[in-house]
Protein backbone atom coordinates (compact mmCIF):
# COMPACT_ATOMS: atom_id res chain seq x y z
CA UNK A 1 0.00 0.00 0.00
CA UNK A 2 1.41 3.68 -0.47
CA UNK A 3 3.03 5.38 2.06
CA UNK A 4 1.45 7.91 4.57
CA UNK A 5 1.26 11.43 3.06
CA UNK A 6 4.32 13.27 3.61
CA UNK A 7 5.53 16.09 2.12
CA UNK A 8 8.80 14.94 1.47
CA UNK A 9 7.53 12.57 -0.91
CA UNK A 10 8.05 13.32 -4.96
CA UNK A 11 4.46 12.89 -6.60
CA UNK A 12 3.84 12.12 -10.33
CA UNK A 13 1.03 13.68 -12.48
CA UNK A 14 0.28 11.95 -16.22
CA UNK A 15 -0.76 14.91 -18.45
CA UNK A 16 -0.42 18.43 -17.67
CA UNK A 17 -3.63 19.23 -19.08
CA UNK A 18 -6.32 21.34 -16.94
CA UNK A 19 -6.67 19.59 -14.48
CA UNK A 20 -3.40 18.18 -14.06
CA UNK A 21 -1.60 22.01 -14.41
CA UNK A 22 -4.28 22.61 -11.76
CA UNK A 23 -3.76 19.61 -9.53
CA UNK A 24 -0.12 20.21 -9.37
CA UNK A 25 -0.88 23.61 -7.98
CA UNK A 26 -2.88 22.47 -4.98
CA UNK A 27 -0.44 19.43 -4.62
CA UNK A 28 2.61 22.45 -4.49
CA UNK A 29 0.78 24.55 -1.95
CA UNK A 30 0.68 21.69 0.22
CA UNK A 31 4.47 21.35 -0.08
CA UNK A 32 4.78 18.59 -2.63
CA UNK A 33 7.69 18.31 -5.10
CA UNK A 34 5.75 17.46 -8.10
CA UNK A 35 6.56 16.27 -11.83
CA UNK A 36 4.37 16.64 -14.68
CA UNK A 37 4.81 14.07 -17.28
CA UNK A 38 3.55 15.39 -20.70
CA UNK A 39 3.18 13.44 -24.10
CA UNK A 40 2.88 16.64 -25.69
CA UNK A 41 5.36 19.73 -26.99
CA UNK A 42 4.80 22.43 -24.47
CA UNK A 43 2.26 24.96 -25.69
CA UNK A 44 3.32 27.78 -24.69
CA UNK A 45 5.97 27.54 -27.12
CA UNK A 46 5.09 25.53 -29.66
CA UNK A 47 1.36 25.43 -31.27
CA UNK A 48 -0.34 22.85 -30.93
CA UNK A 49 -3.51 21.75 -33.05
CA UNK A 50 -5.07 18.88 -30.88
CA UNK A 51 -8.49 18.71 -32.08
CA UNK A 52 -9.96 19.94 -28.70
CA UNK A 53 -12.27 23.04 -28.23
CA UNK A 54 -11.01 26.29 -28.70
CA UNK A 55 -12.72 27.85 -25.69
CA UNK A 56 -15.09 26.62 -22.60
CA UNK A 57 -17.68 28.20 -20.34
CA UNK A 58 -16.42 28.00 -16.86
CA UNK A 59 -18.86 28.37 -14.05
CA UNK A 60 -19.41 27.90 -9.82
CA UNK A 61 -17.02 24.84 -9.54
CA UNK A 62 -14.46 25.69 -11.86
CA UNK A 63 -14.37 29.58 -9.98
CA UNK A 64 -14.46 28.03 -7.11
CA UNK A 65 -11.45 25.41 -7.51
CA UNK A 66 -9.49 28.29 -9.21
CA UNK A 67 -10.30 30.98 -5.97
CA UNK A 68 -9.07 27.89 -3.75
CA UNK A 69 -5.43 29.01 -5.24
CA UNK A 70 -5.79 32.61 -5.82
CA UNK A 71 -6.63 32.66 -9.28
CA UNK A 72 -10.23 32.85 -9.80
CA UNK A 73 -10.09 37.14 -10.45
CA UNK A 74 -7.15 36.09 -13.02
CA UNK A 75 -9.24 33.69 -14.86
CA UNK A 76 -12.09 35.91 -14.87
CA UNK A 77 -10.19 38.98 -16.41
CA UNK A 78 -9.89 36.47 -19.07
CA UNK A 79 -13.36 35.58 -19.46
CA UNK A 80 -16.95 36.88 -21.09
CA UNK A 81 -19.97 36.41 -19.10
CA UNK A 82 -23.11 34.75 -21.04
CA UNK A 83 -26.04 35.39 -19.40
CA UNK A 84 -28.25 33.02 -21.31
CA UNK A 85 -28.53 31.20 -24.21
CA UNK A 86 -29.43 33.21 -27.57
CA UNK A 87 -31.57 30.57 -29.89
CA UNK A 88 -31.28 31.76 -34.05
CA UNK A 89 -34.38 30.15 -35.52
CA UNK A 90 -34.35 28.98 -39.38
CA UNK A 91 -36.28 32.31 -40.28
CA UNK A 92 -33.35 34.30 -38.90
CA UNK A 93 -35.64 35.40 -35.61
CA UNK A 94 -34.07 34.81 -32.11
CA UNK A 95 -35.07 34.17 -28.70
CA UNK A 96 -33.03 35.14 -25.48
CA UNK A 97 -33.19 32.43 -22.89
CA UNK A 98 -31.84 33.29 -19.39
CA UNK A 99 -29.94 30.71 -17.47
CA UNK A 100 -30.26 31.97 -13.59
CA UNK A 101 -32.96 34.20 -11.90
CA UNK A 102 -31.29 37.55 -13.24
CA UNK A 103 -27.91 38.81 -14.84
CA UNK A 104 -25.82 37.81 -11.75
CA UNK A 105 -26.19 33.81 -12.65
CA UNK A 106 -24.36 33.33 -15.56
CA UNK A 107 -21.67 31.47 -17.17
CA UNK A 108 -17.99 32.38 -18.81
CA UNK A 109 -16.37 32.08 -21.77
CA UNK A 110 -13.00 31.53 -21.64
CA UNK A 111 -9.82 30.36 -23.96
CA UNK A 112 -8.95 26.77 -23.56
CA UNK A 113 -5.58 27.63 -24.40
CA UNK A 114 -4.76 30.55 -22.50
CA UNK A 115 -6.16 28.97 -19.38
CA UNK A 116 -4.06 25.95 -20.01
CA UNK A 117 -0.59 28.32 -20.52
CA UNK A 118 -1.39 30.10 -17.17
CA UNK A 119 -1.99 26.67 -15.35
CA UNK A 120 1.23 25.69 -16.40
CA UNK A 121 3.33 28.90 -15.62
CA UNK A 122 1.43 29.29 -12.15
CA UNK A 123 2.61 25.75 -11.43
CA UNK A 124 6.10 26.89 -12.34
CA UNK A 125 6.00 29.63 -10.13
CA UNK A 126 5.63 27.37 -7.15
CA UNK A 127 9.05 26.57 -7.25
CA UNK A 128 8.16 22.69 -6.53
CA UNK A 129 6.50 22.02 -10.15
CA UNK A 130 8.94 20.67 -12.94
CA UNK A 131 6.84 20.19 -16.14
CA UNK A 132 8.50 17.37 -18.44
CA UNK A 133 7.23 17.78 -21.94
CA UNK A 134 7.53 15.40 -25.09
CA UNK A 135 7.81 12.63 -22.59
CA UNK A 136 5.94 9.40 -23.66
CA UNK A 137 4.79 6.82 -20.73
CA UNK A 138 5.63 3.02 -21.74
CA UNK A 139 4.96 1.42 -18.64
CA UNK A 140 3.39 1.78 -15.16
CA UNK A 141 5.07 -0.81 -12.25
CA UNK A 142 4.63 -1.17 -8.75
CA UNK A 143 1.26 0.35 -8.60
CA UNK A 144 2.28 3.71 -9.72
CA UNK A 145 5.69 3.63 -7.84
CA UNK A 146 7.39 3.56 -10.93
CA UNK A 147 6.94 4.90 -14.34
CA UNK A 148 8.75 3.80 -17.29
CA UNK A 149 9.36 6.77 -19.52
CA UNK A 150 10.86 7.72 -23.03
CA UNK A 151 12.29 11.14 -23.50
CA UNK A 152 11.14 11.80 -27.23
CA UNK A 153 14.16 15.02 -28.08
CA UNK A 154 16.72 12.57 -26.50
CA UNK A 155 15.64 8.97 -27.66
CA UNK A 156 16.44 8.02 -23.85
CA UNK A 157 14.54 5.69 -21.42
CA UNK A 158 14.22 6.27 -17.68
CA UNK A 159 12.24 5.45 -14.66
CA UNK A 160 10.69 7.99 -12.51
CA UNK A 161 9.59 7.03 -9.26
CA UNK A 162 7.25 8.47 -7.34
CA UNK A 163 5.47 8.09 -3.88
CA UNK A 164 1.95 8.25 -6.15
CA UNK A 165 1.08 8.81 -9.68
CA UNK A 166 -2.42 10.67 -10.69
CA UNK A 167 -3.29 10.44 -13.73
CA UNK A 168 -4.80 13.19 -15.59
CA UNK A 169 -3.97 12.27 -19.11
CA UNK A 170 -7.86 13.00 -20.71
CA UNK A 171 -10.19 10.58 -22.12
CA UNK A 172 -7.71 8.57 -23.99
CA UNK A 173 -5.83 7.78 -20.56
CA UNK A 174 -2.78 5.92 -20.44
CA UNK A 175 -2.72 5.47 -16.83
CA UNK A 176 -6.77 4.37 -16.66
CA UNK A 177 -5.83 1.84 -19.19
CA UNK A 178 -3.01 0.67 -16.95
CA UNK A 179 -5.74 0.27 -14.39
CA UNK A 180 -8.08 -1.54 -16.73
CA UNK A 181 -5.44 -4.23 -18.04
CA UNK A 182 -3.60 -5.05 -15.21
CA UNK A 183 -5.58 -4.76 -12.01
CA UNK A 184 -9.10 -5.16 -13.76
CA UNK A 185 -10.88 -1.61 -13.22
CA UNK A 186 -14.03 -1.76 -15.34
CA UNK A 187 -14.03 0.88 -18.02
CA UNK A 188 -17.22 1.85 -20.41
CA UNK A 189 -16.50 4.09 -23.44
CA UNK A 190 -20.22 5.66 -24.90
CA UNK A 191 -18.70 7.21 -28.13
CA UNK A 192 -21.26 9.45 -29.47
CA UNK A 193 -22.71 9.32 -33.02
CA UNK A 194 -22.25 12.79 -33.77
CA UNK A 195 -18.89 14.65 -34.18
CA UNK A 196 -17.91 18.10 -34.02
CA UNK A 197 -16.20 20.51 -36.62
CA UNK A 198 -14.87 24.16 -34.99
CA UNK A 199 -15.21 27.30 -37.19
CA UNK A 200 -15.07 30.51 -36.49
CA UNK A 201 -17.12 33.64 -36.92
CA UNK A 202 -14.47 36.97 -37.24
CA UNK A 203 -14.53 39.85 -35.66
CA UNK A 204 -16.68 42.80 -37.41
CA UNK A 205 -14.21 46.62 -38.08
CA UNK A 206 -12.94 47.51 -35.08
CA UNK A 207 -13.09 44.77 -33.26
CA UNK A 208 -16.57 44.56 -32.52
CA UNK A 209 -18.88 41.47 -31.82
CA UNK A 210 -21.04 40.56 -34.65
CA UNK A 211 -23.61 38.74 -32.51
CA UNK A 212 -24.47 39.52 -29.13
CA UNK A 213 -21.49 39.22 -27.15
CA UNK A 214 -23.42 38.19 -23.40
CA UNK A 215 -24.95 34.90 -24.77
CA UNK A 216 -24.05 31.43 -26.06
CA UNK A 217 -25.91 31.35 -29.47
CA UNK A 218 -27.56 28.00 -30.77
CA UNK A 219 -28.74 27.14 -34.10
CA UNK A 220 -31.03 24.26 -33.16
CA UNK A 221 -32.28 22.14 -35.83
CA UNK A 222 -33.29 18.70 -34.63
CA UNK A 223 -30.66 15.97 -35.01
CA UNK A 224 -27.56 18.58 -35.45
CA UNK A 225 -26.87 21.74 -34.01
CA UNK A 226 -24.81 24.95 -34.43
CA UNK A 227 -23.45 27.05 -31.71
CA UNK A 228 -20.99 29.56 -31.25
CA UNK A 229 -18.99 31.20 -28.17
CA UNK A 230 -17.46 34.81 -27.45
CA UNK A 231 -14.18 35.25 -27.79
CA UNK A 232 -12.37 38.98 -26.33
CA UNK A 233 -10.99 39.60 -29.45
CA UNK A 234 -14.48 40.07 -31.05
CA UNK A 235 -14.42 36.56 -32.59
CA UNK A 236 -17.01 33.70 -31.65
CA UNK A 237 -15.98 30.04 -31.85
CA UNK A 238 -18.60 28.13 -33.40
CA UNK A 239 -18.66 24.53 -33.39
CA UNK A 240 -20.82 22.69 -35.83
CA UNK A 241 -22.34 19.26 -33.75
CA UNK A 242 -23.41 16.86 -36.46
CA UNK A 243 -23.72 13.34 -37.01
CA UNK A 244 -20.85 10.89 -38.62
CA UNK A 245 -22.85 8.96 -41.28
CA UNK A 246 -26.67 9.66 -42.68
CA UNK A 247 -28.55 12.64 -43.50
CA UNK A 248 -27.52 15.46 -43.43
CA UNK A 249 -23.69 14.42 -41.73
CA UNK A 250 -20.19 14.98 -42.22
CA UNK A 251 -20.53 11.80 -44.69
CA UNK A 252 -22.89 13.78 -47.12
CA UNK A 253 -20.64 16.97 -46.65
CA UNK A 254 -18.21 16.71 -49.45
CA UNK A 255 -17.59 19.39 -50.99
CA UNK A 256 -17.76 22.75 -50.81
CA UNK A 257 -21.03 23.15 -52.47
CA UNK A 258 -22.36 20.94 -49.58
CA UNK A 259 -21.34 22.86 -46.69
CA UNK A 260 -22.28 26.21 -48.77
CA UNK A 261 -25.79 24.87 -49.61
CA UNK A 262 -26.39 23.43 -45.99
CA UNK A 263 -25.60 26.28 -44.05
CA UNK A 264 -27.85 28.49 -46.43
CA UNK A 265 -30.49 26.76 -45.60
CA UNK A 266 -30.39 25.96 -42.05
CA UNK A 267 -27.46 28.55 -40.51
CA UNK A 268 -27.77 31.65 -42.92
CA UNK A 269 -27.24 34.37 -40.47
CA UNK A 270 -24.41 32.64 -39.22
CA UNK A 271 -23.26 31.56 -42.82
CA UNK A 272 -23.19 35.15 -43.72
CA UNK A 273 -20.81 36.16 -40.78
CA UNK A 274 -18.08 33.81 -42.17
CA UNK A 275 -16.62 35.30 -45.80
CA UNK A 276 -14.13 31.69 -45.56
CA UNK A 277 -17.06 29.26 -44.31
CA UNK A 278 -15.64 26.23 -46.64
CA UNK A 279 -12.18 26.59 -46.32
CA UNK A 280 -12.22 26.49 -42.93
CA UNK A 281 -14.66 23.16 -43.26
CA UNK A 282 -12.53 21.46 -45.28
CA UNK A 283 -9.25 23.06 -43.29
CA UNK A 284 -10.28 22.07 -39.46
CA UNK A 285 -10.29 18.59 -38.17
CA UNK A 286 -13.46 16.51 -37.17
CA UNK A 287 -13.45 16.17 -33.43
CA UNK A 288 -14.97 13.28 -31.40
CA UNK A 289 -17.22 13.11 -28.19
CA UNK A 290 -17.44 10.27 -25.77
CA UNK A 291 -18.24 9.33 -22.30
CA UNK A 292 -16.04 7.36 -20.20
CA UNK A 293 -17.31 5.70 -17.07
CA UNK A 294 -14.43 3.39 -14.93
CA UNK A 295 -14.36 2.36 -11.50
CA UNK A 296 -12.74 1.89 -9.55
CA UNK A 297 -10.20 4.97 -10.05
CA UNK A 298 -7.69 3.81 -7.93
CA UNK A 299 -4.69 1.10 -7.30
CA UNK A 300 -2.52 1.05 -4.86
CA UNK A 301 -0.42 4.00 -5.42
CA UNK A 302 -2.52 5.38 -8.20
CA UNK A 303 -5.22 7.86 -9.08
CA UNK A 304 -7.46 8.87 -11.53
CA UNK A 305 -8.68 12.58 -11.50
CA UNK A 306 -10.73 14.31 -14.48
CA UNK A 307 -11.54 13.16 -18.16
CA UNK A 308 -8.77 10.33 -17.54
CA UNK A 309 -11.44 9.11 -14.88
CA UNK A 310 -15.01 9.96 -16.37
CA UNK A 311 -15.13 12.01 -19.94
CA UNK A 312 -18.30 13.55 -20.52
CA UNK A 313 -19.87 14.88 -23.63
CA UNK A 314 -19.51 18.84 -23.57
CA UNK A 315 -23.39 19.41 -23.92
CA UNK A 316 -23.53 21.08 -20.25
CA UNK A 317 -20.46 23.05 -19.97
CA UNK A 318 -18.92 20.94 -17.13
CA UNK A 319 -16.24 18.20 -18.27
CA UNK A 320 -13.81 21.27 -17.40
CA UNK A 321 -15.63 22.34 -14.35
CA UNK A 322 -15.72 18.69 -13.20
CA UNK A 323 -12.32 17.79 -13.37
CA UNK A 324 -11.65 21.43 -11.60
CA UNK A 325 -14.36 20.02 -8.47
CA UNK A 326 -12.27 16.93 -8.39
CA UNK A 327 -8.89 19.34 -7.26
CA UNK A 328 -10.81 20.94 -4.70
CA UNK A 329 -12.49 17.93 -3.44
CA UNK A 330 -9.43 16.09 -2.68
CA UNK A 331 -7.54 18.67 -1.76
CA UNK A 332 -10.97 18.44 1.22
CA UNK A 333 -9.88 15.00 1.78
CA UNK A 334 -6.50 15.26 2.11
CA UNK A 335 -7.27 18.04 4.58
CA UNK A 336 -8.60 15.28 6.66
CA UNK A 337 -6.51 12.18 6.54
CA UNK A 338 -2.73 11.18 7.09
CA UNK A 339 -2.35 8.33 4.31
CA UNK A 340 -3.28 8.11 0.35
CA UNK A 341 -5.14 4.95 0.54
CA UNK A 342 -7.95 6.34 3.18
CA UNK A 343 -7.83 9.56 0.51
CA UNK A 344 -8.21 7.98 -2.56
CA UNK A 345 -11.10 5.29 -1.32
CA UNK A 346 -12.98 8.35 -0.03
CA UNK A 347 -12.28 10.72 -3.26
CA UNK A 348 -13.52 7.37 -5.48
CA UNK A 349 -16.73 7.08 -3.45
CA UNK A 350 -17.62 10.70 -2.98
CA UNK A 351 -17.11 11.78 -7.00
CA UNK A 352 -17.44 8.55 -8.66
CA UNK A 353 -21.77 8.78 -8.17
CA UNK A 354 -21.27 12.70 -9.17
CA UNK A 355 -19.36 11.95 -11.94
CA UNK A 356 -22.19 9.36 -13.37
CA UNK A 357 -24.75 12.23 -12.85
CA UNK A 358 -23.47 14.50 -14.86
CA UNK A 359 -22.45 12.36 -17.91
CA UNK A 360 -25.93 11.36 -17.47
CA UNK A 361 -27.30 14.66 -17.79
CA UNK A 362 -24.90 15.73 -20.31
CA UNK A 363 -26.16 13.59 -23.29
CA UNK A 364 -29.74 14.51 -21.93
CA UNK A 365 -28.54 18.69 -22.53
CA UNK A 366 -27.83 17.64 -25.70
CA UNK A 367 -30.70 16.05 -26.88
CA UNK A 368 -32.31 19.70 -25.05
CA UNK A 369 -30.21 21.73 -27.14
CA UNK A 370 -30.51 20.54 -30.03
CA UNK A 371 -34.49 19.07 -30.28
CA UNK A 372 -35.90 21.83 -27.86
CA UNK A 373 -34.60 24.85 -27.62
CA UNK A 374 -36.22 26.24 -29.96
CA UNK A 375 -39.73 24.10 -29.86
CA UNK A 376 -42.34 26.53 -28.57
CA UNK A 377 -43.32 24.44 -25.44
CA UNK A 378 -39.88 24.64 -24.34
CA UNK A 379 -40.23 28.17 -24.80
CA UNK A 380 -43.05 28.72 -22.47
CA UNK A 381 -41.76 26.10 -20.07
CA UNK A 382 -38.59 28.36 -19.21
CA UNK A 383 -40.50 31.27 -19.58
CA UNK A 384 -42.32 29.51 -16.40
CA UNK A 385 -39.23 28.95 -14.74
CA UNK A 386 -38.15 32.49 -14.74
CA UNK A 387 -41.78 33.39 -13.16
CA UNK A 388 -40.97 30.53 -10.14
CA UNK A 389 -37.80 31.87 -9.63
CA UNK A 390 -38.98 35.49 -9.19
CA UNK A 391 -42.15 34.04 -7.17
CA UNK A 392 -39.88 31.76 -4.87
CA UNK A 393 -36.60 32.81 -4.28
CA UNK A 394 -35.19 29.72 -2.73
CA UNK A 395 -37.57 27.38 -3.05
CA UNK A 396 -37.90 26.97 -6.47
CA UNK A 397 -34.14 25.40 -8.11
CA UNK A 398 -33.92 24.14 -11.54
CA UNK A 399 -30.76 21.83 -12.43
CA UNK A 400 -29.15 24.03 -14.45
CA UNK A 401 -29.08 26.61 -11.18
CA UNK A 402 -28.04 24.17 -8.82
CA UNK A 403 -25.15 22.55 -11.50
CA UNK A 404 -24.00 25.74 -12.71
CA UNK A 405 -24.27 28.53 -10.24
CA UNK A 406 -23.73 26.46 -7.00
CA UNK A 407 -22.10 23.55 -5.60
CA UNK A 408 -24.57 21.29 -4.78
CA UNK A 409 -23.70 17.56 -5.56
CA UNK A 410 -24.25 16.39 -9.09
CA UNK A 411 -26.61 13.62 -8.34
CA UNK A 412 -28.16 15.68 -6.22
CA UNK A 413 -29.09 18.89 -8.75
CA UNK A 414 -30.17 15.55 -10.96
CA UNK A 415 -32.69 14.57 -8.17
CA UNK A 416 -33.78 18.12 -7.76
CA UNK A 417 -33.66 18.62 -11.60
CA UNK A 418 -35.88 16.04 -12.61
CA UNK A 419 -38.60 17.10 -9.53
CA UNK A 420 -38.16 20.76 -10.77
CA UNK A 421 -38.99 19.83 -14.10
CA UNK A 422 -41.95 17.70 -13.21
CA UNK A 423 -43.32 20.70 -11.33
CA UNK A 424 -42.86 22.93 -14.63
CA UNK A 425 -44.22 20.55 -17.22
CA UNK A 426 -47.39 20.26 -15.13
CA UNK A 427 -47.88 24.11 -14.49
CA UNK A 428 -47.40 24.83 -18.82
CA UNK A 429 -50.34 22.12 -19.39
CA UNK A 430 -53.51 24.23 -20.43
CA UNK A 431 -51.76 27.60 -20.81
CA UNK A 432 -50.09 29.69 -23.51
CA UNK A 433 -48.45 31.73 -21.93
CA UNK A 434 -46.42 32.45 -18.36
CA UNK A 435 -48.69 35.35 -17.37
CA UNK A 436 -51.37 32.29 -17.69
CA UNK A 437 -49.15 30.78 -14.36
CA UNK A 438 -51.45 29.49 -11.77
CA UNK A 439 -49.43 31.26 -8.88
CA UNK A 440 -51.06 29.54 -5.63
CA UNK A 441 -51.06 26.59 -7.43
CA UNK A 442 -47.21 26.40 -7.91
CA UNK A 443 -46.72 27.52 -4.75
CA UNK A 444 -48.75 24.31 -3.27
CA UNK A 445 -46.41 22.32 -6.03
CA UNK A 446 -43.01 23.60 -5.06
CA UNK A 447 -43.57 23.15 -1.27
CA UNK A 448 -45.34 19.29 -1.58
CA UNK A 449 -42.32 18.53 -3.97
CA UNK A 450 -39.10 20.37 -3.88
CA UNK A 451 -39.17 21.67 -0.30
CA UNK A 452 -38.50 17.60 0.92
CA UNK A 453 -35.51 17.61 -1.34
CA UNK A 454 -34.08 21.01 -0.58
CA UNK A 455 -34.49 20.14 3.63
CA UNK A 456 -32.56 16.81 2.49
CA UNK A 457 -29.67 20.07 1.68
CA UNK A 458 -29.80 22.04 5.08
Amino acid sequence: MPSPIRTEDPITVVGAGLVGSLLSIYLARRGHTVTVLERRPDMRKTRIDAGRSINLAISARGLHALARVGLEREALDHAIPMQGRMVHAADGSTNFQRYGKDDSQHINSISRAWLNEMLMTRAEETGKVQLQFETRIDRIADGGRALHVHDEPTGTDRVVESAVTFGTDGSGSMVRETLRREHGAQVESDKLAHGYKELEIPAGPGGAFQLEKHALHIWPRGQYMLIALPNQDGSFTCTLFLAYEGEPSFATLRTPADVDALFARDFADAKALMPDLTEQFFANPTGHMVTVKATPWHHDATLLLGDAAHAIVPFFGQGMNCGFEDCSALETILDSTTDWPDAFSRFDAERKPNADAIADMAVENFVEMRDKTGDARFKLEKAIEQRLFAAFPGEFLSRYTLVSFELAPYRYAYRVGEVAQRIVSQLAEGIESADQLDLERAGVLVREQLAPLLAERA
